[in-house]
């Protein structure tokens, strides 16, 4: 079992930056890849982006590509989201996820086995 716990949500203005953080205890972070995801109030929950167990390779949503940046320290267990040039349309619970296929970057909320319980984001224009 992997425990997550995310953290650095918070408010912020519009073209803000924010880092969230996710912390993994229980089983070896290393042997999993990971993924962000967010759920705004009425949508469905949303694929932001994700990381292979190593670090060397990163996928991103359309929407966020330029602006987001994942990375992860295996040696501290913790996985990173820096977010840059924050929009409005930015907020959302943020959720961090962990996926046994760890050489795969997984897109799919369907494929992660453990999840965190959410940090909130909250950009205002």
């Amino acid at each position: 079992q992997v425990q997550l716990v995310e953290s650095g949500g918070g408010l912020v203005q519009a073209g803000g930056s924010l880092r969230l953080s996710c912390a993994a205890s229980g089983r070896t972070f290393s042997s999993y890849a990971m993924g962000w995801f967010r759920q705004a109030p009425g949508k469905e929950r949303e694929f932001v982006g994700a990381i292979v167990w190593s670090g060397g390779n990163t996928y991103y949503a359309d929407s966020v590509k330029g602006r987001f940046t994942i990375s992860r320290d295996n040696a501290k267990k913790t996985m990173y989201l820096q977010m840059n040039s924050l929009k409005p349309e930015d907020t959302a619970v943020y959720y961090c996820a962990a996926a046994s296929k760890a050489w795969v970057v997984v897109r799919e909320k369907y494929g992660y086995d453990y999840w965190g319980q959410g940090t909130q984001v909250t950009v205002s224009s």
